[in-house]
């Protein structure tokens, strides 16, 4: 039987600073495709090539994956400032409306990083564009030196909200998970639930309140040794469960309809 299909939302890089590319991290499709259990399949974000229909109808489910360019502060309605660091217009119009869409339909999605930041301006929220510079915060970004292992290594606790989604997802109310981002959240949108909160106050967990399929969202990259660790393990399973149910929905709805 074939293995639903998940997008993963892939982000623009130029190769030897001259050649386009359109890429996503090994280690999205391994958790993906060994953790989820699900088909990864990267998509070129851009709507010059793909569209939010095509996509809704192309795949199973979606992971907004983290990315070097940021959520431009139009999208929340602030001027764009060197702070702002690098957008990606081309993402956000493929990011943004497909996560309001995924949240009408039910159609599952995993943000991630960016992606987490994207949920919560697709629902009307805003983003901080520099964490580390506001009083009493905790400089969240990738550490610049050392190996993979000591970047994505884990660096501080998120506090779980008792009896919430990831308090039953992982079992505990503390976690610890990594920490690679420059932004974060300012206002939370419209139904956005923060989850979970680093030691500092800044979000790292989130969903969107009364919708109909998983919208589990983090700021942290739980794609690092997803098939290995205690929190990224159950927030991947998680995830490939949604998107099987959604995958056999689906068959169950064309069966029905010849």
């Amino acid at each position: 039987m074939a293995r639903p299909i998940v997008g993963i939302i892939g982000n623009q890089y130029l190769i030897n600073d001259q050649y386009p590319t359109h890429a996503g991290g090994t280690m999205n499709s391994e958790a993906v495709s060994e953790v989820s259990g699900c088909l990864p399949v990267v998509i070129p974000s851009d709507p010059r090539l793909v569209s939010v229909n095509e996509l809704l109808d192309a795949f199973d489910g979606f992971v907004l994956t983290g990315g070097r360019p940021n959520v431009h502060p139009e999208e929340y309605g602030e001027e764009w400032t060197e702070a702002h660091g690098q957008p990606d217009r081309n993402r956000d119009a493929i990011t943004l409306p497909l996560v309001r869409a995924c949240v009408q339909r039910g159609q599952p999605f995993l943000g991630i990083c960016r992606g987490f930041q994207e949920v919560n301006v697709a629902m009307g929220g805003s983003l901080y564009p520099e964490i580390r510079e506001l009083p009493g915060r905790m400089n969240h970004r990738m550490p610049p030196d050392g190996t993979l292992e000591e970047k994505f290594a884990l660096r501080h606790k998120v506090s779980l909200t008792e009896g919430g989604p990831f308090h039953h997802l992982f079992g505990a109310t503390e976690v610890m998970t990594n920490t690679l981002h420059g932004q974060g959240i300012k206002h939370p949108g419209a139904r956005i639930v923060v989850d979970g909160h680093a030691p500092d106050g800044t979000p790292e967990a989130i969903y969107v309140r009364d919708a109909p399929g998983f919208t589990l969202s983090v700021q942290w990259h739980p794609e690092w040794n997803a098939a290995n660790d205690p929190v990224s393990r159950p927030l991947f399973e998680a995830f490939g469960r949604a998107v099987h149910d959604w995958s056999r929905k689906g068959a169950e709805g064309l069966r029905a309809a010849v």
